[in-house]
């Protein structure tokens, strides 16, 4: 219960993150600075404990899931009006996401599909961008290049990481009971 409340908070300040990083000016970069450590503080602390309450759960994990995605593509869509970042991260993580939660409700019983290292880590890394650019705003301007360089580098790594999800996406609905196989008396 308290982890899924860490995560419900995360969900709810994806939006006055997103505000905060479209909006001008030194106060919404430092509104920005705030929500995000909040949210990657929860988010580090939301796992943690529901392992340690052994209130672990599917709704859970979907939930931190979500609050993730909604604080990252927010703030990442945010800062691409603002002409800071390229479009097509965000729009690729909302791809992703969408392509999670496909896969987590047609397999879920079945087989669990597995999470590639790539795509782990590019959940991880997608913060980067969003706390480089409020660093940048906030006076480390030097950071904007490498902080756009950087999107585009997990532009591309999301865009393989979504290939070998729905490669493997594929392979596991292919093999589930029943699948692919036609009903040959009806010829």
């Amino acid at each position: 219960m308290l982890a899924d409340a860490l995560s419900l908070f995360r969900l709810i300040a994806a939006f006055p993150l997103a505000w905060a990083m479209w909006g001008p000016g030194r106060e919404a970069a430092i509104l920005a600075a705030f929500l995000i450590t909040l949210a990657i503080l929860s988010d580090l602390a939301d796992g943690r404990i529901a392992r340690w309450l052994g209130t672990e759960s599917a709704r859970g994990r979907l939930l931190d899931h979500g609050a993730d995605f909604a604080t990252v593509s927010g703030a990442l869509f945010a800062a691409s009006l603002r002409g800071a970042l390229p479009l097509l991260l965000p729009i690729l993580i909302c791809v992703a996401f969408l392509q999670y939660v496909v896969d987590s409700g047609v397999v879920r019983r079945e087989r669990q599909l597995r999470m590639s290292r790539l795509g782990k880590w590019n959940g991880i890394l997608y913060f980067f961008p969003v706390c480089g650019d409020i660093l940048a705003r906030l006076g480390l301007g030097f950071l904007a290049g490498p902080v756009r360089w950087l999107a585009w580098i997990l532009i591309a790594t999301t865009a393989l990481s979504l290939a070998d999800r729905l490669r493997s996406y594929l392979r596991t609905v292919r093999d589930l009971p029943g699948a692919g196989r036609r009903d040959r008396s009806r010829r």
